[in-house]
């Protein structure tokens, strides 16, 4: 829902920031889109050709993984052992 309209402002928006901080502004932008539930494949759908914007989500996605195996290990009722 907010991925296509975040899309079209990035493009406009991300000519204006500088190179050093546009990685840094695309991890905010995923960042935000998540926190309102957006979902990942709309994002990477509306974002399929901005490579900061891909980056920035794959890295959110993998700092949710390892938050996920974190919680696995805290678990009391985790019988992997």
């Amino acid at each position: 829902m907010y991925s296509e309209f975040a899309s079209e402002l990035w493009s406009e928006m991300k000519t204006l920031v500088n190179t050093v901080d546009k990685q840094q502004a695309a991890d905010v932008l995923v960042s935000l889109l998540i926190d309102f539930d957006e979902d990942i494949e709309d994002i990477k759908q509306a974002f399929k050709g901005d490579d900061l914007v891909k980056n920035a989500l794959l890295y959110h996605i993998e700092e949710d993984l390892e938050d996920d195996e974190d919680n696995d290990e805290d678990d009391p009722n985790n019988y992997d052992d």
